[in-house]
């Protein structure tokens, strides 16, 4: 992901999702600017690189980034350097857009494979290859710690300067480290990264430009107070709108002398510098941190050191839904080529997983004599969809397992139980000073209801799951609307009771907690916000079923999704009643909370999801990448932390000891 420049935080994930997801569109509306800043160091964020390269960042930089001319000259070297041949093995490990992928494979290169963090950037390059019609594997991963089912590359290629973005050079000698594993013995690493010396010397302070015919940039920049890196702070302006992005981005500078020594660290020979490569921009303004690069060559050990094999693999038993029967949670009532795919990412992500072995069940009709004749010595519980595909029978899983004597992931029947009553839950929140809307509980005989005194109100079944009967219609403005709607619902899930509760109609965020309590560690995952303003404002802003099962409602195509910015006390709370929640209802391993805002602007509790959607699009792993997971590793860190309470028999109460890793400030 090469930086010229920096751009706006927020990502733009539009892909269709399943399980509540949405696509997530870019919102570049009006933002607040800090104004006049004396010490830029003080306002870089640790981990800019994780939400910066966006679509927004392809504007900004597409002088540079997106130009052919660039790509071309840049793979020309590349090709002539590295000595490339049109059989050898290709990593280009953060590869952004693919651009320098796609021209490999454009020249005639067979087996190439792209690498990058960015989930935007690594979907805009699946497209443009599928587009063009060319064969390119593009793969979302962290480039410190890669996972690819393929290694033995001649050549791992990091171009564009998309080196040296993080805070300590630890980080940088462990994305060579990761270089050295993938390579085959003597490979090729080819590394195209700005020139530290010069830029020391060179770089633009502070300057301006157009970027087109609406936006500009303003850029300012200084040395960081050891004069390792370079700061930069930029400005994106709308001609109308005004700022859209005010944001902070800091690359360490490399010399010569310094680069040799890293590689050298790392474990490579026949190191080889030369340069300058230089950028062109039609723009040719401020070129910043593509002005002046140098490209590295260095050669791979002849013998590639390989991680030791696990002395033994742990069996895992993955439990799933059965697409044999029927489900009348979802649209078409069975499952759908969406429902299939997604599984399909699942057991793709599982499979990256070292240590673990893996088979799935999902045959409900012969689960019980199957479990009893074999007994799993450890089942990954996903059957989200209940047994038989009956979302009133999820709890019915674990029990199976637990009279079997089957060790488990997720929630117990009891946790399960109780959080599917929605109404129990408000009443263990209240008893631990967690804000809930209110709330009449209206059952099923019942010949009349409370009116309540303030409208809007939502009305919503008070046993169920995936937002089964909360629709368009469940936002009623008066009295009449109110009957109606009971009515409807008391017809389409007869004897289930229904709460009416105060309509919160602002922000609205989930909080994902992997983990257990008494385990000393838990993962509080990055608040996610739902984001309504592109939805039709004629609709109310919910997520309802729409949201989550049908792909062709503005629900699914107008909600988008992104990383939450709220006050550091806001923040603090949310994540602090989501934990005593946690803990309370015994929830384990992993679960998720969704809040809303009220009309008096305090945050209220809207469920709890102590076995949450574990689907690759599905909200659990959106907040795992803000953070920088990839699918498999939030699957890996469910696993071992339910490995690890299985292990220990840790069923015990949380101690003032435990330590919570939190993805954002807590």
């Amino acid at each position: 992901m090469p930086t010229k420049s920096t751009t706006s935080p927020r990502r733009d994930t539009t892909a269709p999702r399943r399980d509540g997801q949405a696509p997530r569109r870019e919102n570049h509306g009006p933002r607040r600017t800090l104004g006049p800043i004396a010490d830029l160091e003080r306002h870089l964020p640790a981990n800019w690189w994780s939400t910066l390269f966006n679509s927004l960042y392809l504007k900004t930089d597409g002088d540079v980034v997106e130009s052919a001319e660039n790509t071309r000259a840049e793979v020309d070297m590349l090709v002539r350097l590295a000595r490339l041949e049109p059989n050898d093995r290709i990593l280009d490990l953060c590869c952004g857009q693919g651009r320098h992928s796609l021209e490999l494979a454009r020249r005639g290169f067979r087996d190439v494979t792209g690498v990058d963090r960015s989930r935007y950037l690594i979907r805009l390059a699946r497209n443009r290859a599928r587009a063009a019609g060319l064969k390119v594997g593009f793969h979302e991963g962290d480039a410190r710690k890669l996972r690819l089912r393929t290694s033995g590359f001649h050549c791992v290629a990091i171009l564009g300067n998309s080196f040296g973005y993080f805070d300590r050079s630890e980080d940088d000698l462990a994305v060579l480290r990761s270089a050295v594993r993938s390579l085959a013995p003597l490979g090729t690493l080819y590394l195209d990264i700005a020139d530290g010396d010069w830029l020391r010397g060179h770089f633009e302070r502070r300057s301006w430009e157009w970027v087109d015919q609406d936006h500009f940039v303003c850029r300012e920049r200084s040395l960081s107070a050891d004069g390792s890196r370079l700061i930069s702070r930029e400005v994106v302006v709308h001609a109308e709108r005004g700022v859209i992005a005010d944001q902070f981005y800091g690359e360490r500078l490399y010399s010569r002398e310094g680069l040799v020594e890293l590689v050298e660290k790392a474990g490579f020979a026949a190191i080889e510098v030369e340069g300058p490569l230089e950028a062109t921009s039609e723009r040719n303004q401020d070129l910043g941190m593509m002005a002046h690069r140098m490209v590295l060559t260095a050669r791979g050990p002849r013998e590639t050191r390989r991680a030791k094999p696990h002395p033994r693999h742990r069996d895992v038993t993955v439990l799933l839904g059965d697409p044999r029967l029927p489900d009348t949670v979802k649209k078409e009532g069975v499952f759908n080529a969406d429902d299939l795919a997604t599984v399909d990412r699942l057991k793709e992500a599982l499979a990256e997983l070292d240590g673990w072995r893996f088979s799935y069940v999902d045959r409900h009709d012969t689960l019980i004599e199957r479990l009893q004749a074999d007994r799993p010595p450890f089942v990954l519980n996903l059957c989200d969809e209940g047994f038989e595909n009956d979302a009133f029978r999820e709890l019915h899983v674990p029990a199976l397992l637990e009279m079997l004597r089957i060790p488990y992931s997720g929630a117990g029947p009891a946790c399960l139980g109780l959080c599917y009553n929605k109404a129990l839950v408000r009443t263990v929140a209240t008893s631990l000073d967690v804000p809930v809307p209110q709330e009449t509980y209206f059952a099923s005989g019942d010949l009349a209801t409370t009116i309540p005194s303030v409208f809007p109100a939502l009305v919503k079944p008070a046993f169920g799951d995936s937002s089964l009967g909360i629709t368009v219609r469940s936002v009623v403005h008066d009295a009449l609307e109110l009957v109606e709607r009971v009515r409807e619902l008391q017809q389409e899930l007869p004897g289930c009771p229904l709460l009416i509760q105060e309509f919160l109609a602002g922000p609205e965020y989930s909080v994902g907690v992997v983990g257990n309590p008494g385990s000393g560690r838990i993962t509080v995952l990055p608040v996610l916000e739902v984001d309504y303003s592109q939805l039709d404002p004629g609709l109310p802003q919910i997520l309802g079923y729409e949201s989550k099962w049908d792909p062709e409602s503005p629900y699914w195509t107008q909600l988008s999704y992104g990383e939450a910015s709220l006050p550091e006390e806001a923040q603090r709370s949310l994540v602090d009643g989501s934990l005593r929640l946690f803990e309370r209802l015994e929830c384990r391993d992993y679960a998720r909370f969704d809040f809303r805002t009220g009309a008096d602007g305090e945050i209220k509790l809207l469920e709890v999801n102590p076995n949450p959607g574990w689907c690759w699009d599905g909200k659990l792993n959106l907040m795992a990448g803000f953070q920088g997971l990839r699918y498999a590793e939030l699957l890996s860190l469910i696993l071992e932390a339910a490995w690890e309470r299985i292990a220990e028999g840790a069923q015990r109460p949380a101690s003032a000891g435990v330590a919570v890793e939190a993805g954002a400030s807590v």
